[in-house]
């Protein structure tokens, strides 16, 4: 269910895009972002990380977009979000006592303190690629390759990578003790 919540404003953008162009999706996605993150600060009186970053960009380059009439600033939202990741991921290599990674999963799985490493590295690597991904669509293709990109090709990116780091975990996941 939370996979679906994070994923409504980009789904809302996509339709807004669709049927009324990069300007109206635009405000649509300001709107849905600023939305998300209200309710879920009712649901859960706190705010995610992940959300408070992608609420800043968007309002930003949402509003650049709409304020100079230029869509490239919001086709920069994935890259700056995606690098904004890859930044926290790899400062909390030398930062603190866990990687990002460990801290946000550590309390559902236990793996070895080099493994969880690994993860954060991988997953910041990802990111970097994803964004120079996002910036080579945005500059290469017209806005309408682009959307569809953002939509699909970065979501199944980011899927088929999740299912790939979840399949290296696997392998030093502890099975539970029998009685």
């Amino acid at each position: 269910m939370k996979l679906l919540f994070d994923f409504f404003p980009i789904a809302l953008f996509f339709l807004g895009f669709k049927f009324y162009g990069i300007y109206v999706a635009t405000t649509i996605m300001i709107v849905a972002s600023l939305l998300q993150t209200g309710l879920f600060w009712l649901k859960h009186k706190r705010v995610e990380i992940a959300h408070m970053v992608t609420l800043a960009l968007v309002l930003m380059l949402g509003a650049a977009t709409l304020l100079f009439h230029n869509e490239l600033f919001i086709k920069w939202k994935p890259t700056a979000i995606y690098w904004v990741f890859a930044l926290l991921l790899l400062g909390s290599q030398v930062i603190g006592t866990k990687p990002l990674i460990e801290r946000l999963m550590g309390s559902k799985i236990t793996l070895p303190k080099n493994v969880w490493y690994k993860l954060n590295i991988s997953w910041a690597m990802f990111f970097i690629v994803m964004g120079w991904a996002n910036l080579y669509v945005a500059y290469k293709f017209n806005t309408n390759v682009w959307v569809n990109f953002k939509l699909f090709g970065a979501l199944g990116g980011t899927l088929i990578f999740g299912i790939l780091q979840s399949l290296y975990m696997a392998k030093y996941l502890k099975e539970p003790q029998g009685e």
